[in-house]
């Protein structure tokens, strides 16, 4: 078993993305679950994982991240865990994947 954050990836993904929210203060909570297809740290394969988050128009709240147990496929296989989304200021989404192999 290896666990790890991935530092080095390489990947595309396919989002289903909903949200209930107003437009004009921000507010609102979304859920996606998306499919990764590509390379964590040299692991090649495919997994998908499913994340959410409420927003008052400043910050983040309730936020939940999982990697969808027995999704994994490839090099991924047997993948689990979790990791979080942050947005930079300039509207960037990035993910850190909290991960093991096993």
């Amino acid at each position: 078993m290896s666990s790890g954050c991935a530092r080095d990836a390489e990947a595309r993904a396919a989002t289903l993305f909903t949200a209930a929210s107003d437009q004009a203060t921000d507010v609102g909570t979304y859920v996606a679950m998306e499919s990764f297809e590509g390379s964590l740290n040299g692991a090649a394969g495919t997994f998908c994982f499913a994340h959410s988050a409420t927003t008052s128009g400043t910050d983040r709240t309730a936020e939940f991240f999982v990697i969808v147990p027995t999704s994994g496929s490839g090099d991924l296989t047997g993948i689990t865990g979790g990791g979080a989304m942050a947005v930079d200021a300039d509207g960037t989404h990035r993910i850190r994947l909290d991960y093991e192999l096993g």
